[in-house]
Order: C-alpha cells, then structure tokens, then sequence
C-alpha cells in the first residue's frame, strides 16, 4: 500500500473526516506532489525538505493564491507529514521550521435579510416535486444552519415531525439536534407527501433526493442554491455555505447569544463562531455613523 492509499485510511477511519474534507486533502497533495515533480523532485515524503514546501507557498503566492487557501493546503500537508512520523515512515517533520504568511482576516459574506424574505415570501417556486424540493433544501439551510453536506446526510428517522427537529450528523460524526419552527413543518410535510410518489427502491432512506429519485450530491445542491441566490442578491459567492453564514449573522443581529449559535452551528470551538460578530459590529457601527449628530 503507498503512503497515500495509507493516508487515505487514515482520514477516513482515524480521523473520520467528512468525503468532501477527504478529496480536498488528496487533491492538496497532489498539487503539491506535482510541484515536486516539476522541480525534478523525487516523490518520497523522506527526500522533502522544509526549502521544498516554502518554495512551494512562494509558488502559490506568485499564482495569486490567498492566503486562506495556502493555509489550507500547508494544514493539509502537516496532518499528512505528522501522520507520516507517526507511522515511522520519516523521523523529521518537514513542516516544523515553515512558517505561513499571515491570513488576512476576511469578514463572513452573507446575504441581506430583506434579500431572502423577498425569495421566501415573495418569489413562486415551481408547483412541481423540485420546485417543492428546492425552496425546502433552501429554506432548511437558512433556518437551521447546517452544512451542505449534513444536509445530503440527512436521512428519514433524522426529520421528527412531531418534535419539531432535526437531528444533524456534522464533522468526526458528532450529532445535535436543530429545532424546526412550526410553518415549516407543514413545508416539510408538503415536500416528504410529493417525494414519497418519487421515491426508487435503491434510496435506502436518504430524506432529500434528485429529480430521479436518488441521493443528492454537493453539485446538485450548489447549483439549486446558486440559482435561486442569484435572483435576490449581486455578492460574488451563492453557495450553500453562505446560507449557513446569513444563519448565523441574522440570529446575532437579532440577539441571539453567541453559544447557543455555537451548538446550533456545531462549532467545536467559540472562536470559529466569533467570526460572525465582526458583521454584527460593522453593523452596528454602520447605523451608528448614520443616527448619532455627532458621528
């Protein structure tokens, strides 16, 4: 087995990361792999030095990668050489002397509330068994939070009607409970009477499906959002993870406190939650200037 196919064991059963975190580590390594490759570099993870993975961010800086993005394939890199030490495959992680350029602090993009009262409210869905679906899948985003793919995990037993929740598998299997808000409950029922006329004998449970019966995928999801977005808002990105971004800034606006968005979100840590009241602030300090005579 090579390092990689190791690798790949290791994510998926140790550490327990979700399919999409998966591809994403593979797919850092081999760019990074490639980079080697293009310096006439061997491809053992013994031979890399931490010259080859500072050239390597030089690299990727002068391609106009952000500095986000850096952090993310060099986080990827250091859980793969920390792995690889541990296994006895190397003695010496590469990675310890590297150190990364600063992240600039970018703010969480959301989108306006009167934005998606307008889609919600105001825009007819199609009277069809994906038009019912989509305004659903949108709407559950929005009020609950949950990610992308906690929405395609989402299976039958996950939705109880009669509580009023949701119980959402998120990162290293750790599950919460989301309540529901009573109208949408009759949405909910609305979507599930239109689906179970849809429904194939290979879909094993799965509460959301495709026009065709099946389980969703992350495209499918993304373009369902990115199309209704794009009829009420001009910011740059529409992807369902923005939902889970105006979920969490609309609660605080709103005065929500900021650990009881922390469970609904499933942060493991507050400070991944604090992000969103920076927006808040800004806010506030927008509204500010605009009523104070003396501002």
């Amino acid at each position: 087995m090579s390092h990689k196919e190791s690798f790949l064991q290791y994510l998926q059963t140790e550490k327990r990361y979700s399919p999409h975190t998966v591809r994403s580590y593979l797919n850092d390594l081999d760019q990074f792999y490639l980079f080697l490759s293009s310096l006439g570099l061997p491809d053992d993870p013994a031979a890399v030095s931490s010259h080859d993975i500072r050239a390597w961010i030089v690299t990727m800086l002068d391609n106009s990668y952000s500095t986000v993005s850096v952090h993310r394939k060099i986080s990827c890199l250091r859980v793969f050489f920390r792995y690889l030490r541990k296994e006895g495959v190397i003695k010496l992680d590469p990675l310890e002397k590297v150190v990364l350029p600063k992240r600039k602090k970018t703010l969480p993009v959301f989108v306006e509330e009167d934005a998606l009262v307008k889609l919600l409210d105001n825009y007819s869905f199609e009277d069809s068994f994906s038009g019912i679906r989509n305004r659903t899948i949108i709407e559950l985003l929005y009020l609950t939070g949950m990610r992308r793919s906690e929405l395609i995990g989402l299976r039958n037993n996950d939705v109880d009607l009669q509580e009023g929740s949701v119980k959402v598998t998120g990162k290293r299997n750790k599950q919460r409970i989301i309540p529901l808000v009573r109208p949408f409950i009759k949405r909910l029922e609305e979507y599930i009477k239109v689906r179970d006329a849809k429904i194939t004998p290979e879909n094993n449970g799965w509460f959301f499906i495709t026009d065709k019966g099946n389980k969703l995928y992350d495209k499918y999801v993304y373009t369902i959002v990115n199309r209704y977005l794009s009829m009420v808002t001009t910011i740059e990105k529409k992807s369902p993870h923005i939902l889970r971004h105006t979920f969490a800034t609309h609660m605080l606006n709103r005065g929500a406190d900021l650990n009881s968005i922390k469970e609904l979100l499933g942060h493991a840590n507050l400070s991944a939650t604090q992000a969103y009241t920076h927006n808040t602030f800004e806010k506030l300090r927008k509204v500010y200037k605009q009523a104070h005579p003396r501002a």
